[in-house]
């Protein structure tokens, strides 16, 4: 049985996120993904508070603002503090017997792992992104792509959502039911649905953060 998942999502608790718990359980309730992760901006709160809501189709994950670009663990059980080295915050994620997932790399912008931090850490990395669903005006998918297959690799499609305009267009498309210990070996044999998230997607960030300034003024 083919299973839909999205390993990059980001909800109210990400200071430019909106997704809320009536959201993930809307999405998942019409079928359009199997399993989500939620992967807030330096906390694991409202995914784990989700996860004991929604059960197994919700992973547990945290995008890490580390000192050399962002990166998200998989499968956490604890919140890994801000502003480590890439290297420090990936033997915190492996501690917890997490996964290293590496979100829109070589981007600027969103501020993506570089190729030469990329390169110090490859050993470590065990799923890259190499679609992501906001990913327009700093486009690296090729690069990723091929930076995957010459480290064996496997890649992700995810949509980066912040908002639900566009989201479940965007996932990776697995045969086995995902766990810590397979998720990445399913994701060597994925079918990668290669979608964006709209204009409005793209926007999200910047709406999101404006609106919650203005309520907390």
């Amino acid at each position: 049985m083919p299973y839909a998942i999205d390993l990059h999502t980001h909800s109210i608790a990400s200071p430019d996120g909106s997704l809320t718990a009536a959201d993930y359980r809307d999405i998942l309730q019409r079928n359009r993904l199997q399993y989500i992760a939620v992967t807030d901006h330096n906390t694991i709160d409202f995914a784990v508070q989700l996860q004991a809501e929604l059960g197994n189709c919700i992973i547990v994950g945290e995008e890490i603002s580390t000192a050399e670009g962002e990166i998200i663990g998989l499968y956490l059980t604890q919140t890994i503090p801000p502003m480590r080295s890439a290297a420090e915050a990936i033997r915190a994620i492996k501690k917890q017997g997490g996964l290293v997932y590496i979100p829109h790399p070589f981007e600027t912008v969103r501020k993506g792992i570089t190729p030469k931090i990329l390169q110090r850490i490859a050993g470590d990395v065990d799923i890259i992104e190499v679609h992501n669903g906001r990913a327009i005006f700093q486009n690296f998918a090729k690069e990723s792509l091929a930076w995957a297959k010459a480290h064996s690799v496997p890649g992700a499609a995810s949509s980066d959502a912040h908002g639900i305009a566009g989201w479940g267009r965007t996932c990776s498309i697995i045969e086995e039911i995902p766990t810590r210990e397979t998720l990445a070996g399913s994701l060597g044999f994925a079918t990668l649905n290669r979608g964006f998230v709209g204009a409005r997607g793209i926007l999200y960030p910047k709406i999101n953060r404006l609106r919650k300034r203005f309520r907390g003024a």
